[in-house]
C-alpha cells in the first residue's frame, strides 16, 4: 500500500498541486477563474514556455543553456532595428531574427563540443557578450517608431500589420476574441518537440546522448552533432519568442527580457516532476510555464508585492526538485 501511494504521489502530486493552486486563487482572487484571466495567463506563458522548450533541448543532452533570455532580448531589437530603422519587411526581419538565433546556437554547441568549454560557462559568456551587442547599434537605448538616431536623423520606419499581427492576433473563441496567436504558436512548438523527443529515433539518441554520452558514441552516435542541434534549437526558439515579443509590444524594449531566463528555466526544472518524468521533456515544461504563469497572474490578482514572486517562485522550484528527486530515489529503493 505504501509503495501504491508513493507511486501516485510521484507520478500525479505536481499536477494535483497545480489544481489546487487553481482552486485556491479562484476562491481567494474574484475573477481570476474567467476566460478574460485565462487568455492573459495563456499570452503571459507563452514566450516563457517557447523559450523553455530550447532550454529543455539542451536538458536532453546534459546541457544547458544560459543564453536563451540574451538571444530572445537580441531578436527582439534586431526585428525593430531592421523594421524601424533598415525598413526591411515583415519576412526579412523574421528570417534575420532566425537566423541569428541558429548562428548563436551554433556557436555555442561549437564552443562546447570543440573548445571543450564547459556548458554553463560557455552560454554565460555568450550571454553576456549579446547584452552588449544589441546595445550597441542604438547606444543603449530602446528603439521607437520616430525616434531620433545618432547622427540626428529620424526613424521612419515602422512595425508592419503582418508583424504585429503575430503578437497580437487573437483567434475567437466561443464568439470573444481569447486565444493570442503568441499561444498557438507555442502549442505548435511544444508539439512538435515533444513528437521529436518522444517518438523519433533522433530524439531518443539525445536521450541516449545525455544518460550516457560515451556510450552513445560507442555504438556510433554522432554525439557532437546532435549536442550542437540541441543548442541550435534552443536558439532558434529563443529568437522566436523575441520575435512574437516585439510583435506584442510593438517596440524594441532593451529591457523587456530582463526576467526570461529565470521564469524559462524555472518552468523546465519544474517539468521535471509533472507525472512523475525525473527527467527533461516537452510536455512537463509546457505545464511548468503554465505553473509559473497561474502563479503570478493569481498572486498579481491578490495584489502580492511584487518583490515576493521571485522568491515565491523559487520556492515553489526548490520543492518540486526536492519533492521529485527525492520521492523518485524513495521508488527506487523501495523497488528494489
Amino acid at each position: 500500500m505504501n509503495d501504491k501511494i508513493l507511486n501516485f504521489a510521484v507520478r500525479y502530486g505536481f499536477l494535483i498541486l497545480l489544481v489546487g493552486l487553481i482552486v485556491y486563487f479562484s476562491l481567494a482572487a474574484p475573477g481570476f477563474f474567467g476566460p478574460l484571466s485565462a487568455a492573459f495567463v495563456l499570452q503571459s506563458v507563452a514566450v516563457t514556455g517557447i523559450l523553455a522548450l530550447g532550454v529543455t533541448c539542451t536538458l536532453v543532452v546534459d546541457g544547458f543553456d544560459l543564453s536563451i533570455g540574451a538571444v530572445a532580448t537580441s531578436a527582439l531589437m534586431l526585428s525593430a532595428y531592421s523594421m524601424v530603422i533598415l525598413e526591411h519587411p515583415t519576412i526579412v526581419a523574421v528570417l534575420l531574427c532566425l537566423g541569428m538565433g541558429a548562428l548563436v546556437g551554433l556557436l555555442n554547441g561549437l564552443l562546447i563540443v570543440k573548445f571543450r568549454v564547459p556548458d554553463l560557462l560557455a552560454t554565460l559568456g555568450m550571454m553576456f557578450l549579446l547584452i552588449g551587442v544589441q546595445r550597441i547599434p542604438t547606444q543603449g537605448n530602446s528603439i521607437a517608431t520616430g525616434m531620433t538616431l545618432s547622427d540626428g536623423t529620424v526613424a521612419e520606419g515602422t512595425f508592419s500589420a503582418a508583424f504585429l499581427w503575430l503578437g497580437r492576433h487573437r483567434f475567437d473563441v466561443f464568439i470573444e476574441r481569447l486565444l493570442p496567436m503568441p499561444v498557438v504558436i507555442f502549442v505548435v512548438i511544444a508539439v512538435v518537440i515533444w513528437l521529436f523527443l518522444g517518438f523519433t529515433r533522433h530524439g531518443r539518441l539525445m536521450y541516449a546522448i545525455g544518460s550516457n554520452a560515451r556510450a552513445a558514441s560507442l555504438v556510433g552516435t554522432p554525439v557532437n552533432r546532435y549536442k550542437i542541434a540541441a543548442y541550435m534549437i534552443s536558439g532558434v526558439t529563443a529568437s522566436i519568442g523575441g520575435i512574437l515579443l516585439a510583435a506584442r509590444l510593438g517596440r524594441g524594449d532593451i529591457a523587456s527580457g530582463n526576467n526570461l531566463l529565470l521564469d524559462s528555466v524555472a518552468a523546465a526544472l519544474i517539468g521535471f516532476a509533472v507525472l512523475g518524468a525525473a527527467r527533461p521533456n516537452a510536455f512537463g515544461t509546457a505545464i511548468g510555464a503554465l505553473f509559473v504563469g497561474i502563479l503570478l497572474q493569481g498572486m498579481t490578482m491578490m495584489n502580492a508585492p511584487y518583490y515576493t514572486q521571485d522568491f515565491v517562485k523559487g520556492a515553489v522550484l526548490v520543492a518540486a526538485l526536492v519533492f521529485t528527486f527525492y520521492l523518485s530515489s524513495r521508488r527506487s529503493g523501495a523497488g528494489h
